[in-house]
């Protein structure tokens, strides 16, 4: 119990310094964060002050941020897509996607593939046709380079060939007998 009655006269003593020792203490730099575009300068960091610089494309410059563009609230929806919501309104029977009438589950399959191929379309981060397009540019890029490296060797092998065939009949022609002289 006496360890404890010595303590506590202690530990007040040290709440009560520390609010003076954090007045003691150097006022922290305030840090100024910045966003630029394209190739605009970073502004310079003062003695009281810690600029830190973003650094985007400059086709980004009056644009809506990019968090901010897309919104799932029903009234930035646009009015085509309410109107086409509207043409399905008490549809039934076949093809419908409806638990209504007789076939009404046959349309279901058909509304969901329709509806993924729309969000694959209109997904900014899904750019299969451009990634595809661009494999081909670059195949397409070396198979000309590949094709006249390919021409000049066989031209050359060729060359070779007929430069071999060429000496082959020389060499025939010195190598044959003489014809014989004919009898008159």
């Amino acid at each position: 119990m006496r360890q404890l009655i010595a303590a506590v006269p202690f530990a007040l003593g040290l709440a009560l310094a520390a609010p003076a020792a954090a007045q003691d203490a150097a006022p922290e730099p305030k840090v100024n964060m910045v966003i630029i575009y394209g190739d605009d300068k970073c502004p310079e960091s003062g003695d009281d002050t810690i600029t830190v610089c973003a650094r985007k494309a400059e086709s980004e410059r009056y644009r809506i941020p990019e968090n901010l563009r897309a919104s799932t609230n029903p009234a930035n929806e646009a009015w085509n897509n309410k109107v086409i919501a509207y043409e399905t309104v008490g549809r039934t029977g076949t093809q419908s996607c409806s638990p209504v009438g007789a076939g009404g589950w046959t349309g279901c399959t058909g509304q969901m593939l329709k509806q993924a191929a729309g969000e694959k379309a209109s997904d900014p981060n899904i750019k299969f046709g451009q990634l595809i397009a661009e494999e081909r540019a670059k195949r397409l890029s070396t198979i000309d380079a590949e094709a006249t490296e390919t021409q000049s060797r066989v031209e050359e092998v060729e060359k070779q060939m007929e430069a071999k065939r060429k000496a082959d009949e020389k060499a025939e022609e010195a190598a044959a007998p003489a014809p014989a002289p004919s009898k008159p």
